[in-house]
């Protein structure tokens, strides 16, 4: 049974909330169940910001996630706040650009990526969510790559569409690294 409860988690302005929202209308393309909580400091950007996204094939019975099986950090504070959090067994995806530590847990599924500098080689550093995104599919088989494209096609705003083949090439080099 297909069943993940992800946090994701980084600064303000790197795309946590948009990659959980991404990760949320795949699922709903693939008739999962979904839930989508984002959490944001009082700053826009520059303060935290995380979001839980629960994919299940059953119903959910709460969205609330105290230990989650998955968790994606963008950022150091991340790191530091959920890596104890993930359950044994889970699967922990780390941005090892802007994370200089390694993991310390044994028990867990550990991918570290340096996914700023692959966003930065793809023309925008601001794609990393996107390169741990792939990372994050392609470990779990959560969901379908052509469904996370079909819905980044379909969710990204206007002014940002002339990144949507970045967008794309960024969640396959996140792949190709897990």
């Amino acid at each position: 049974m297909k069943h993940e409860e992800t946090i994701i988690s980084g600064f303000g302005g790197q795309g946590a909330l948009f990659a959980g929202q991404l990760l949320a209308y795949a699922g709903i393309a693939e008739t999962l169940y979904v839930t989508w909580i984002p959490s944001y400091g009082p700053e826009m950007r520059g303060g935290t910001a995380n979001c839980t996204v629960i994919l299940s094939e059953e119903e959910i019975g709460a969205p609330i996630i105290q230990n989650p099986t998955a968790a994606i950090v963008l950022n150091l504070p991340s790191m530091e706040k959920y890596e104890p959090l993930v359950k044994p067994g889970g699967l922990l995806i780390v941005n090892q650009s802007l994370i200089p530590v390694e993991s310390t847990r044994q028990d867990i599924r550990v991918i570290t990526i340096p996914a700023t500098d692959i966003a930065t080689e793809l023309g925008n550093p601001r794609m990393a969510n996107l390169v741990l995104l792939g990372a994050f599919i392609q470990a779990t088989g959560l969901i379908s790559m052509e469904s996370l494209e079909s819905e980044l096609g379909k969710h990204i705003s206007e002014r940002h569409r002339k990144w949507l083949e970045p967008n794309k090439e960024a969640l396959h080099k996140g792949a190709e690294f897990a």
